[in-house]
């Protein structure tokens, strides 16, 4: 679902980019035949890239207010495009660009200001023998599951991982896939009891 999520994303801002360039650039006739032809692709690019979208957040659990102003940056590009283009208004299709690169921004960072802030505060006062399963179910169950089997998107299972632990610090630290990094987030001992937790699992 990820990567189907992925594809539509870059194709709905390729065809976007394409028409607000013939847009700017006074090429209306070529805006139009573009249009024509690429409506039909266009409205099916446009529902997965909601649909995937929403799926994907919802399944991660983790709809804190970014999500929200997400969404309201998305909705408000679709309006003021359709207006734009049906108006050759070269502003307001600006204007619905920007919508969409905040919206990608607050995507990539779970933040409306782009600033991940640090967790590993958060876990400063918590026991050394419950830090890694109270870090694990604050930031990790929303995808892996309390259990580590939930799989949600693109998770894997954590109870079949072959990976060492060196391995699923690396992980940790650095994302994979849909999977943010944590490297900047939580400190180097925090990692280690995460994916001390992490094997435990396997048990």
């Amino acid at each position: 679902m990820l990567h189907t999520h992925t594809l539509a994303v870059m194709l709905f801002l390729v065809l976007y980019l394409m028409k607000t360039f013939l847009l700017v650039t006074d090429k209306k006739e070529s805006l139009q035949k573009f249009s024509k032809t690429f409506k039909v692709p266009e409205m099916i690019i446009s529902a997965l890239f909601l649909l995937t979208g929403i799926f994907l957040a919802v399944k991660s659990g983790d709809l804190g207010t970014w999500f929200y102003i997400k969404m309201i940056a998305v909705f408000s590009s679709i309006p003021l495009a359709i207006i734009a283009f049906k108006r050759m208004n070269k502003s307001l299709a600006l204007v619905a660009i920007m919508f969409l690169v905040y919206a990608y921004g607050i995507s990539e960072t779970k933040s409306p200001t782009f600033k991940q802030e640090s967790a590993a505060n958060e876990f400063s006062n918590t026991a050394p023998d419950a830090l890694g399963k109270t870090i694990f179910e604050s930031k990790c169950a929303g995808c892996h599951g309390m259990d580590g089997k939930a799989g949600l998107s693109g998770a894997k299972d954590l109870t079949q991982s072959l990976k060492s632990p060196g391995q699923k610090i690396e992980i940790i630290s650095n994302g994979k896939n849909a999977m943010m990094p944590y490297k900047n987030l939580l400190t180097a001992d925090q990692i280690a009891a995460v994916a001390a937790y992490v094997e435990a699992l396997k048990k």
